[in-house]
């Protein structure tokens, strides 16, 4: 039989071809059961269709799944919060239950709730498939919403064409605000879009969407999977944002998450129906001990459809062009990869793996793509699991991206325990290319991750105290000039060697200062670090300005000239010097990575032609000293029959040439 199309990428999957195969059969024949061959796997998953509330001509129409339930009544303002007769659901087969309602009985803005029976108790829950979820800012209470708006919203810009390499800014719409407040989609669409635009990003990744009852959760504890969350607005107003940054040519995708649910029994899934395994697994295998929070079991029809359900969802109503999947690997392992180095392949291949859950991810994909070709997928998976950004008709789980986290975790390591003097030109090469060669994946120098409070920017690394008294644009400091010269090549370089895309996090192209800190009681639920301070960047007294002037040109010149279409090619890598440079689609690539020896004459391989600097880190317009004179024109010399380029490069300084702009 011929082996899988992984397996001839990578033979050392030879040996688990048989459990590759098995996964894949498992997944066909998962998708048999719910389509018996006759339709397709996207017709099927249409919970959003049929339970939650919904009004029809002559009368509104709730049902929910409660398998468990021995009574559920609808309460809310209308019957003064009791569980009144009249608003009783009754079983319709399958554990669903169904009530139909005169239109008169229930009004846009309306309050509701589910009060939920069972053998052995009755508490109130808000629905499974709840589209809008409100908190009374008084009691904090959350309750389900009646939302029936007079006007729909109309969309205005067709969805643009995936990107091939997506330039990921990642943004959270709460915290986009410069003020001590949490910010709107309305304002994020006013005033961080065009920023957006501007710096050149091709795609948004947007965080904490799903409704979510604790904000310091940074929106990975969902309670709401199918309600935006309405701290930043209305429905409508996420629809105007997507619309709007469409119309920009921007993708817009949804950091989803389906790795686990919050344990909250009021707000969320836990003990929906008094029962604690209607989406999850029951006793401890359904707790993450970690998160706390609740486990899926993605052996159950019910939370597959749910979950699947849930993607469909986000791509038809609000047109999403895609999703980030978050906790893959939490997802993918009985222990949550929690404490495990994966050093070698039986890893991938044990029974420590839910193939449950590789089976839900690997239909998850299949789904997206059917309901829309036109998006794209990234797993945030630190464990390396083979297969995972692959096509599933070859053997893979069918993500189009996977992240490459160990990246920021590389320059994390590397500023804090070594001096600039021990920097590698060779490990930086590898540890930014150490990819699987037949996986696209996105790099990033530093996500949200790294901004928690209690870890450090790499500016704040670089800089520290420093940020707060010696950033002004005419003043001089060695700390605050190695530390921004140092932020500029770091990005220069995870961008030049990103094979598939690159992410950056909200406001750290311009080396935001200090950490994100939510509101909590620890700190007197102050919103100071849950912020971007836009005001740093928008001053021309102030340094922040010229690192993100170098974003927007590096951005620029990597999405204009397609530089992430063709993988890198190392023409020096000297570790004496400390020089790196490659070759890619057309542009050279050039670093000093040396702290205080500048070179002349640097005699370095090109191809033969005539090449110009169009990018140089150490420009002063991007607070640089300007070393270098741009508009010299540089031709190739042949030295042995070889064509070479002499250039001149200053320490810790990198530069694009090309020949194409000429």
């Amino acid at each position: 039989m011929k082996p899988l199309p992984l397996v001839q990428i990578d033979p050392w999957l030879k040996p688990f071809s048989f459990i590759l195969k098995r996964r894949a059969e498992k997944a066909k024949l998962r998708e048999l059961e719910f389509t018996d061959g006759k339709v397709a796997l996207k017709e099927l998953a249409n919970n959003h269709l049929y339970y939650g509330l919904f009004k029809t001509d002559t009368h509104w129409v709730f049902r929910e799944k409660a398998p468990n339930a021995k009574q559920i009544f609808l309460m809310g303002d209308f019957s003064y919060w009791q569980p009144m007769e009249q608003y009783a659901l009754h079983p319709i087969g399958n554990g669903d239950w169904e009530i139909q309602l005169p239109l008169a009985f229930l009004k846009h803005g309306s309050l509701y709730k589910l009060w939920m029976v069972w053998d052995r108790g009755a508490d109130e829950r808000l629905p499974s498939h709840v589209r809008r979820v409100v908190q009374d800012e008084v009691t904090k209470v959350f309750s389900a919403q009646v939302w029936d708006p007079e006007k729909p919203y109309v969309w205005k810009n067709p969805q643009p064409q995936k990107p091939e390499h997506p330039l990921i800014y990642e943004a959270h719409i709460g915290m986009s605000s410069q003020y001590e407040e949490m910010n709107t989609y309305w304002r994020f669409k006013e005033y961080v879009l065009p920023r957006i635009k501007k710096l050149g990003y091709n795609t948004i990744q947007l965080m904490a969407i799903q409704e979510h009852p604790y904000y310091g959760s940074f929106g990975y504890q969902v309670a709401n999977f199918y309600a935006p969350s309405a701290r930043f607005g209305t429905p409508e107003e996420l629809m105007e944002l997507i619309d709007t940054a469409h119309g920009l040519g921007i993708s817009v995708i949804l950091d989803v998450v389906h790795s686990h649910s919050v344990s909250n029994v009021k707000e969320g899934l836990s003990l929906f129906d008094g029962s604690d395994n209607l989406y999850f697994h029951s006793g401890n295998k359904g707790y993450h001990p970690v998160w706390d929070s609740r486990c899926f079991n993605y052996g159950k029809t019910e939370t597959v459809l749910f979950l699947l359900s849930n993607l469909k969802y986000w791509l038809e109503i609000f047109k999403f062009d895609g999703f980030r999947f978050d906790g893959v690997t939490s997802m993918s392992y009985w222990n949550h990869g929690i404490g495990v180095d994966f050093l070698n392949y039986k890893q991938y291949f044990d029974e420590n793996v839910d193939e449950d859950a590789i089976v839900y991810l690997t239909l998850a994909n299949k789904l997206i793509k059917g309901v829309n070709p036109n998006t794209f997928t990234i797993a945030e998976d630190v464990s390396g699991m083979p297969g995972m950004a692959f096509p599933v008709a070859d053997g893979g789980i069918g993500f189009d991206f996977r992240m490459s986290m160990g990246i920021s975790d590389f320059w994390s390591k590397l500023i804090k325990e070594r001096a600039d003097e021990q920097w590698s030109p060779g490990e930086i090469y590898f540890r930014l290319t150490d990819k699987r060669a037949e996986e696209q994946t996105v790099s990033y120098a530093e996500s949200h991750d790294q901004a928690m409070v209690g870890d450090k920017t790499i500016i704040f690394r670089l800089i520290d105290k420093e940020m707060y008294t010696d950033m002004s644009a005419i003043s001089q400091n060695l700390v605050v000039d190695r530390g921004i010269a140092l932020h500029k090549l770091i990005r220069l370089l995870t961008l030049s060697l990103a094979q598939g895309g690159y992410l950056n996090f909200m406001g750290n192209e311009f080396g935001h200062p200090e950490w994100i800190d939510f509101p909590r009681e620890g700190n007197n639920w102050s919103f100071q670090y849950a912020r971007r301070q836009w005001n740093l960047v928008d001053d021309d007294t102030l340094k922040y300005k010229y690192l993100n002037d170098f974003d927007a040109a590096i951005i620029h010149f990597v999405e204009k000239h397609k530089i992430l279409a063709t993988p890198p090619h190392v023409i020096a890598r000297d570790e004496t010097s400390k020089v790196l440079a490659c070759l890619r689609n057309g542009a050279m690539f050039v670093y000093n990575l040396h702290p205080t020896n500048s070179y002349t004459d640097y005699e370095i391989y090109a191809p033969e032609g005539e090449y110009k600097i169009v990018i140089n880190s150490d420009s002063k317009k991007f607070s640089g000293f300007g070393n270098i004179d741009e508009t010299i024109i540089y031709k190739t010399f042949l030295k042995n029959g070889t064509p070479y380029l002499r250039l001149y490069l200053p320490a810790r300084t990198g530069m694009v040439l090309s020949d194409s702009m000429i």
